[in-house]
């Protein structure tokens, strides 16, 4: 014979929200924590998540603003410098810190160290990214990378913010669960020698 099963308690939604004598104040008050938690996770989430990359967005744009590509002349060999060497898994890309010879918008002439493939050799144009003062900077991200490193900074503060509202909810609503058991084990203890004396009687 196959055992029988008792059937299952049937979930009611939303209990919370409805009349019943035996809902409390502090379920009331949980259930407008945890739709309060849900609100200020979504909108905060997108608000700070939205101001992120748009402050990222303006900081590329002026760095592009700010950045201009010259040609340089290679003073040396790559081939003649340390490099970084290409392994058999397949990372790293063989190019090298090598001198290089540019102008300044002043008409002075500059020298630094820019990367270069291992076969590039003296004399051989290439292009650097330079200051409004002739200085050598990082090309300034453009295209898909700009558009991954904002869509990254406006996610990775949207799900920081959320997180720490989702924290802050479950620390209170922690609170409030403790908060309950106690007034229950207060009434219990009222209620338990009245209750006590019925079941021996």
């Amino acid at each position: 014979m196959g055992r029988t099963r008792g059937a299952r308690p049937r979930r009611v939604w939303l209990w919370r929200w409805r009349s019943s004598p035996l809902r409390r104040r502090s379920d009331v008050i949980e259930a407008w924590l945890l739709l309060v938690v849900l609100v200020l996770t979504l909108f905060a989430g997108a608000l700070t998540g939205l101001a992120a990359a748009g402050a990222v967005d303006r900081s590329l744009a002026e760095r592009r603003a700010e950045s201009r590509a010259v040609p340089a002349v290679l003073a040396e060999n790559a081939a003649d410098v340390p490099h970084s060497p290409v392994t058999e898994d397949g990372s790293g890309d063989g190019r090298a810190w090598v001198k290089v010879r540019w102008t300044a918008p002043d008409g002075t002439g500059r020298t630094g160290r820019t990367e270069a493939g291992p076969g590039d050799k003296a004399g051989s144009v290439v292009t650097v990214w330079t200051d409004d003062a002739g200085r050598l900077v990082p090309e300034p991200p453009g295209g898909a990378d700009a558009r991954f490193q904002t869509v990254m900074a406006g996610l990775t503060v949207a799900a920081a913010t959320g997180g720490m509202v989702v924290i802050g909810g479950w620390l209170v609503r922690s609170r409030i669960r403790q908060r309950r058991s106690e007034e229950w084990e207060a009434e219990w203890r009222q209620v338990e020698p009245s209750w006590r004396r019925r079941m021996r009687g």
